[in-house]
């Protein structure tokens, strides 16, 4: 695997290690979070206020709910086996519920760590009473983390040069794209997540990047520039970037609170597409996005796993170290205008 494709097949996570969450009532009382077959229903847990998350960051493996552990994380031994065990449900004195994902670290057979992966923001002496644990739904609540996507109100260039919401597209209409030119869109997903903690959208406020108006994406979104000059020392002019690696707590920055409106836009290739006139990618079907498309659309589309195994701009993806400095966002709008 080239070194490309390797940066490209990562992912890195926010974890809890399981000791940091501990069963304070209930009949495992003492213990850390564990997987399913060892989770007790009811028994009501608490975030140790010392905890810290950890960076696991994993490549990805041979099915939907298997990675490794990668060179340089925080978490695990790299090349050990990750498996991606359940998602459980847990419910607040005030009756609402969150939502957490468990993952299994896995070294000759035997489980070597299990880290809890939250999908809302975890506070500290709050009880979370644990009332549900469910193998089915996890790899497509993974799924659903992994996939890239809009927020509501974002427009996107059409192949005839409008700029529609992205709410009002349909499937078969022409979306212009920097490769390929008018290409129809195969679906749209649309999902409502809680807009907290890892998980809360990125916003890259109007003209921080040449955009029209503020674009408003998930964390893993990735954008494309074009850089006239190579302020960003990535050695080529064509760069493709993380979004939240370009987190500024000023003109790039995550909006925590509430829910959001996410939507996925697939087409027959993996595509770099225009919204709010900043190039951004369209949605990648690979190991960890697969159990996001529909039944229906899976079976209609066998090919699109082949289809997006590999695309010539995946190969411009920059590491987290080129663009950790404070001034990278403005590094990348003087590259890609002078």
């Amino acid at each position: 695997m080239s070194a490309a494709e390797d940066l490209r097949a990562i992912q890195t996570l926010p974890v809890f290690a399981s000791d940091a969450f501990v069963v304070e009532s209930g009949v495992a009382e003492g213990d850390g979070l564990s997987f399913a077959d060892e989770l007790v229903m009811d028994d009501i847990y608490g975030l140790r206020p010392d905890a810290t998350r950890l960076r696991l960051t994993m490549a990805l493996g041979v099915d939907q709910a298997s990675f490794r552990v990668a060179e340089g994380s925080e978490a695990g031994r790299p090349g050990n086996i990750v498996h991606l065990d359940c998602c459980l449900t847990f419910m607040l004195p005030d009756g609402s519920t969150y939502e957490a994902l468990v993952l299994v670290e896995v070294e000759e057979e035997t489980a070597a760590g299990i880290y809890m992966l939250p999908l809302a923001t975890l506070q500290p002496k709050t009880d979370y009473r644990l009332v549900g644990i469910d193998r089915k739904t996890a790899t497509t609540r993974f799924a659903e983390v992994a996939c890239v996507s809009f927020t509501r109100g974002t427009h996107i260039t059409m192949a005839n040069g409008e700029q529609r919401l992205i709410e009002d597209l349909a499937i078969g209409d022409r979306v212009l794209t920097r490769d390929d030119g008018p290409q129809e869109i195969r679906w749209i997903g649309q999902n409502t997540l809680r807009a907290v903690g890892a998980f809360a959208p990125v916003i890259i406020k109007r003209g921080t990047l040449h955009n029209e108006n503020d674009l408003v994406v998930s964390p893993d979104h990735r954008i494309f520039v074009y850089q006239r000059r190579d302020r960003l020392g990535a050695g080529r002019a064509e760069v493709l970037v993380k979004v939240r690696h370009l987190l500024n707590g000023d003109t790039v920055y995550q909006k925590d609170g509430g829910f959001v409106d996410y939507f996925q836009l697939l087409f027959d290739d993996h595509q770099i597409i225009y919204a709010e006139g900043i190039a951004a990618e369209s949605l990648l079907i690979d190991q960890r996005t697969r159990a996001a498309l529909p039944a229906d659309v899976r079976s209609r589309m066998r090919q699109v796993d082949q289809a997006h195994a590999h695309r010539p701009h995946l190969d411009y993806e920059v590491r987290e170290s080129l663009l950790s400095k404070p001034d990278a966002v403005d590094l990348l709008r003087r590259a890609s205008s002078n």
